[in-house]
């Protein structure tokens, strides 16, 4: 098909939906139409409470006010991950967004903090020398306009995703995106092209488009249903299929950070909203019965719950092709990855700007295409990798779930990376991977393991001279806590979040 898009449509709403619209709509304005599909009868599942740092470039782009932003979804701020009970049961570590240190020279920080602890110069773990874990364990937060890397505090958000959905609809229906409510019944495809027409509504309305985004969850409504696509499984390197999700009473402590918690099968996700907790459990149903799976839920709730627990079920892998002829798989369409890293939104994110980068200006291209499916598969695999990582780098011995992870072939590319980190305590990174060396870094050492070596750079420092070089970093990075609000108060402060809110049940 060679002719100019004039009309988008957007199957399916919820939060992948509306980010879809609000940013084609943003970036095409008026030269194309966009019109929304939804049904209020169709749930979604709305587990993505959590972000990383890329959200702040996403919301930018769309000129939202982050004060506004805030109050709208009942954001709290996300510096970080704390992980217990991975390496083994009662072990705890942190995944930040920040990176350890500062640069020195052409060697990362690591290989000298390697060499103060390997020759008895500093004993200080490495997360000392890190701002974003400073700050979650004193549970502050502020913003900076310092440029120097010393002071610089990535961070993300815990949003409610339905709320989040809604205020980017309200926004997006401002700017022009037509919504249109009712379900899909079928969808027609044109015989000899193969691609999608138009789709049926039960009501009789035919909704026809140029360029189809497929938001209906995982369903695949376009991309499998009409398409067949098909799709890669990865179960037997991820083996959950199966979560639980319920609500909680929020602590009268917002902290800064999710928490992921290992259990005898899987683990269970603490995210923190200034309305509620999130809660859920994701394991194996190989190794864990439902009823089981609910009980270690519920009586592992740190405040009173809201509701009953609600079952998701899922398969972990990705869509062959997520732009398939004219259809584009966005969100859990395009594949499901458990959200230990808290990546389902920004996979959302990194589509639908990948889509806007590359978009079919005078019709479709195949290589065009291509590059964006490679582009896809690149990164649903560094992903997927970075996750089976924390899953294999356990050292527990109290359940066959464990035990089968932790002695499974894993994928090339990761075994290459764990063994270069092995053997002399540098990361390599690859293209497109959205996590950086710091991440990578911060999960390896979490996990165990310990580098043989480090890089001979880090030797030309005298040890006195490196003793202190390592204080005084660690020196200034403590410095700033004692000037930041609490979390709560920065909210208050910067947001207008009541303290009724933020205290109340």
């Amino acid at each position: 098909m060679n002719k100019p898009i004039q009309k988008i449509v957007v199957a399916g709403g919820g939060t992948a939906g509306w980010m879809s619209a609000a940013l084609l709509k943003k970036m095409l304005q008026q030269r194309v139409e966009i019109e929304l599909v939804e049904s209020e009868e169709i749930g979604i599942i709305g587990v993505g409470e959590a972000t990383i740092p890329p959200i702040q470039t996403f919301n930018a782009v769309l000129g939202l006010n982050e004060a506004e932003f805030l109050r709208e979804t009942r954001a709290t701020i996300k510096m970080a991950i704390r992980f217990d009970n991975w390496k083994q049961r009662g072990d705890s570590y942190f995944h930040t967004f920040g990176a350890p240190g500062t640069t020195l020279g052409y060697s990362s920080f690591q290989h000298y903090w390697l060499r103060a602890r390997q020759q008895g110069l500093s004993s200080a773990a490495l997360w000392e020398f890190d701002l974003n874990y400073l700050c979650c364990n004193a549970g502050v937060f502020g913003k900076f306009n310092s440029k120097d890397p010393l002071y610089q505090l990535p961070y993300a958000y815990h949003f409610d995703s339905a709320l989040y959905g809604r205020y980017l609809r309200k926004l997006s229906e401002q700017a022009g995106v037509v919504r249109t409510e009712g379900k899909i019944s079928s969808v027609k495809i044109n015989p000899d092209s193969g691609f999608v027409e138009s789709l049926q509504m039960e009501n009789g309305q035919q909704i026809a488009g140029d360029l189809f985004i497929d938001c209906s969850g995982m369903r695949g409504l376009l991309i499998q249903g009409a398409l067949r696509t098909g799709y890669e499984e990865w179960g037997h390197w991820l083996p959950c299929d199966r979560a639980l999700a319920v609500p909680s009473q929020r602590f009268e402590k917002t902290l800064p950070y999710t928490r992921a918690i290992a259990h005898k099968v899987g683990w269970q996700w603490r995210i923190p909203l200034t309305h509620r907790n999130g809660n859920g459990l994701v394991y194996s149903s190989q190794y864990l019965s439902d009823d089981e799976a609910a009980h270690i839920l519920m009586n592992n709730l740190d405040s009173v719950a809201l509701a009953d627990p609600k079952p998701i079920q899922f398969k972990t892998g990705r869509t062959l092709q997520q732009w398939n002829k004219n259809v584009i798989a966005v969100g859990l369409s395009s594949g499901f990855l458990e959200p230990l890293e808290s990546t389902s939104i920004h996979l959302i994110q990194s589509a639908i700007v990948r889509l806007a980068k590359n978009f079919p200006n005078a019709g479709f291209s195949a290589a065009q295409v291509n590059e964006y499916n490679q582009d896809s598969k690149r990164e649903y695999e560094t992903v997927r990798d970075f996750i089976i990582l924390h899953y294999h780098l356990n050292e527990r011995d109290d359940n066959d779930f464990w035990r089968y992870l932790r002695n499974m072939p894993i994928p090339e590319r990761l075994a290459h990376k764990m063994a270069l980190f092995r053997e002399t305590g540098s990361v390599v990174n690859d293209a497109g991977d959205i996590f950086l060396d710091s991440s990578w870094l911060q999960v390896m050492l979490g996990q165990g393991i310990v580098p043989r070596d480090y890089h001979p750079s880090a030797d030309l420092p005298p040890a006195s001279e490196l003793s202190a070089m390592l204080e005084q970093i660690a020196t200034a990075k403590r410095k700033p806590l004692a000037q930041l609000p609490t979390h709560d108060d920065f909210l208050f402060q910067y947001a207008g979040v009541t303290r009724e809110v933020t205290q109340g049940g």
